[in-house]
């Protein structure tokens, strides 16, 4: 496929700066353009590439002042990195696969029901009254257990193991690994220091556009449900306790542990190797720094905190910048207690 840079700048609502007609075929990173691909600029520390990029479009900023002259046609627009968005959607939907329909080396069972366009690869599992929407994709290896359901226009990516009960909506996409509904971490110990099991009778339910990375676990809930919100972005090697609740359009970074019966508001950003204790309640917004602690809740929405155990952000800035400074502070105070002991001396 190729498109003109005016074609683009329509798509994305921006302006061209340039051959207005020039082709571009696929997008590369803007370290490594070269003709006939379109780049992207949207951090400040790329800009000596801008000037060096070989690639025929670069995506800038409204706002973007060169400072040198540039080779390339640019495209301005008002947020590169959501237009960089829908550019990539734009190239993906021409490099998507036609739906290939069910091979006959999947295993359906009689009782589900397999929506229009709907592609199951060979060795896919599909157990009993599993409903799989219009347009879902299934690929090799993934197990679909009974009585789950997925939306229209969802991806199962290959080795995904989704338990019975599961329910999963819309143009959501699991990736490669990913197991959903495995049975929560309850055990009640016993008088001779044994543990028993505590059965797990609850599902998982993951709302829509919802984005689960590789190699996740997210477990079924006690009783009732585990749920997803719609919007939910999460990332590879993310674990979710029975019970938890994530509401909608809250992003997580590789890593991140959530013990069970957690609550995290709307709009919520967890960062990589972030662990939170059971029955914690985040509020709307909040913002969990990389391998924070957080052991308990958080009421102000929109906060940022940080450490372990997770305090304010500011506020560990600060204490960080003084804990660094502790070996010079260390040699000034011995130096101190020196001098005040030869003044006594000398006294």
């Amino acid at each position: 496929m190729q498109v003109r840079a005016i074609d683009i700048a329509n798509l994305l609502g921006g302006t061209v700066e340039g051959d207005e007609n020039i082709l571009v075929a696929k997008p590369a990173k803007i370290e490594e353009g070269e003709p006939g691909a379109i780049s992207f600029f949207a951090n400040s520390k790329y800009e000596e590439y801008v000037y060096t990029c070989k690639s025929s479009v670069i995506l800038v900023a409204n706002a973007f002042k060169p400072k040198q002259p540039v080779e390339a046609t640019l495209v301005r627009v008002a947020d590169v990195y959501s237009s960089l968005s829908i550019l990539l959607e734009h190239f993906s939907e021409y490099s998507k696969k036609a739906p290939s329909g069910i091979s006959a080396q999947a295993v359906i069972d009689s009782s589900a029901n397999i929506g229009e366009n709907t592609t199951v690869e060979a060795l896919a599992y599909i157990g009993k009254n599993v409903i799989l929407g219009k347009n879902v994709t299934v690929y090799p290896q993934a197990y679909i257990g009974d009585n789950v359901v997925i939306g229209d226009g969802s991806i199962i990516y290959a080795g995904v193991k989704i338990y019975k009960d599961t329910q999963i909506g819309q143009q959501c996409i699991i990736h490669a690994g990913a197991v959903l509904g495995s049975d929560g971490f309850g055990f009640a110990p016993q008088s001779d220091g044994s543990f028993k099991k505590i059965p797990q009778l609850g599902y998982v339910e993951i709302g829509n556009d919802v984005e689960i990375g590789a190699n996740c676990t997210i477990d079924r809930a006690t009783m009732d449900k585990t749920v997803i919100g719609d919007g939910v972005k999460i990332d590879n090697l993310v674990h979710i306790a029975h019970n938890v609740f994530i509401d909608k359009n809250t992003v997580m970074a590789a890593q991140v542990g959530i013990a069970g019966s957690t609550y995290i508001g709307k709009n919520c950003m967890l960062g990589g190797q972030a662990g939170l204790v059971g029955h914690l309640k985040i509020a709307d917004g909040v913002k969990i720094q990389a391998q924070s602690g957080v052991g308990k809740s958080v009421k102000v929405p929109e906060a940022a905190i940080q450490g372990s155990p997770a305090i304010d952000y500011a506020k560990a800035s600060r204490m960080y910048a003084v804990m660094r400074n502790l070996p010079e502070l260390y040699k000034r105070i011995n130096d101190l207690e020196k001098r005040v002991k030869q003044k006594d001396k000398n006294a």
